[in-house]
């Protein structure tokens, strides 16, 4: 029986990675993937999933009025799909998870969203939110902070500074973001001298 799996973690914990293995392992048996990842993340171009050592796959982008059910029986029409991977997931209207358990639960089709819990403010996304009340399965992928804690809080940067006001979603990477234990974020400490 397929589910809607949930996959978080901070950031620089490999989720992009772990979605391009996960594709990688379907298509190499014979199974067809589906990808998605939202357009407003488009550090790397748009419809792109990209792991920060580097390794790209391409995805289809979706927008705040995607309609991801639509779009995936469109899709299976053509060739049945075995599985639908979205990365970047924090990202998703409640309506898309609402697609995504659609998914599952009339074409038993599982899928398997990636993506951050809380922002910088220590906030749940709005498809955080929804993905954590209706995932059948909700897993952490784990990373450290620099103190070798394990990392559950996300920092923004503005000029190398520990900020915690703003707009909820700001693309951007390292230079922007940093994974922190729940202490270091609570203290500002982004380093052992900083």
């Amino acid at each position: 029986m397929a589910q809607l799996y949930y996959r978080y973690s901070t950031m620089n914990a490999g989720k992009s990675i772990e979605l391009i293995k996960v594709a990688y392992n379907y298509e190499e048996r014979g199974k067809r993937v589906m990808t998605l990842t939202p357009s407003v993340d488009n550090r790397f171009g748009e419809g792109v999933i990209t792991s920060r050592i580097g390794i790209q796959r391409d995805a289809t982008a979706i927008n705040d009025d995607t309609n991801i059910l639509e779009l995936f029986m469109l899709e299976n029409e053509k060739h049945p799909i075995d599985c639908v991977l979205v990365d970047e997931c924090q990202f998703l209207k409640k309506h898309h998870v609402l697609e995504l358990v659609e998914i599952v639960d009339s074409f038993d089709v599982p899928v398997l969203a990636y993506g951050l819990k809380n922002d910088f403010k220590n906030e749940l996304f709005e498809g955080s939110y929804y993905m954590l009340v209706y995932a059948d399965k909700i897993e952490e992928i784990k990373t450290i902070c620099w103190c070798g804690r394990k990392a559950t809080m996300v920092a923004r940067l503005v000029d190398g500074k520990f900020v915690k006001q703003g707009e909820q979603v700001v693309i951007g990477g390292n230079d922007m973001y940093v994974s922190l234990c729940r202490k270091h974020y609570n203290d500002g400490r982004l380093g052992p001298d900083k």
